[in-house]
């Protein structure tokens, strides 16, 4: 389940020039990849989130969306992301009380000839950064952390989940 990563950098070729790897001959296979973030608040911040009285509105549904729509337009802002026909793309926002967060998974999915683990972390990067946006004139010391990959299915190397001692629990203290 967790394979060793090659150390061979695919998108740089034999003269050290950026490039966007070649997937043509890669078999076509069902893909999926899940990545997360955390947005930690001060407990007022996260109580007008939860409790629906943001003047700005509802701050995680808008998060969802801005998600969603950020999965769709990854190759348009990381340069060497092949253009992608998603089949899935799912963002779930999950306040946690008791440590003052908001964990974000986001999870996208296609049958195709590469991964999507960029859609997934642009997908649950770009929720984090519009949840700070849209709270940052209450809270500016909210802090984006544990922005990942947590698992990825399909493809030549099967799957792989993080290991648990690299991706505490939300409650992890971080502050």
């Amino acid at each position: 389940m967790n394979e060793t990563i090659s150390t061979e950098l695919t998108h740089i070729d034999a003269s050290g020039a950026a490039r966007m790897v070649d997937v043509g001959d890669k078999a076509e296979t069902h893909r999926e990849a899940t990545a997360q973030a955390i947005v930690r608040m001060q407990p007022e911040t996260l109580a007008l989130i939860t409790e629906g009285k943001h003047k700005k509105g509802d701050v995680l549904a808008v998060a969802r969306v801005a998600g969603i729509m950020a999965a769709k337009r990854t190759a348009d802002l990381i340069p060497l992301c092949h253009p992608l026909l998603l089949t899935k793309v799912e963002v779930v926002l999950q306040p946690i009380p008791h440590d003052n967060c908001i964990h974000i998974t986001a999870t996208c999915a296609l049958k195709g000839q590469t991964g999507v683990e960029m859609e997934a972390l642009m997908a649950a990067s770009t929720a984090a950064l519009t949840i700070y946006d849209m709270c940052k004139a209450v809270d500016r010391g909210m802090v984006i952390d544990r922005i990942g990959v947590v698992e990825k299915k399909g493809g030549k190397s099967g799957h792989w989940q993080m290991l648990p001692e690299r991706n505490p629990s939300p409650a992890s203290p971080m502050r």
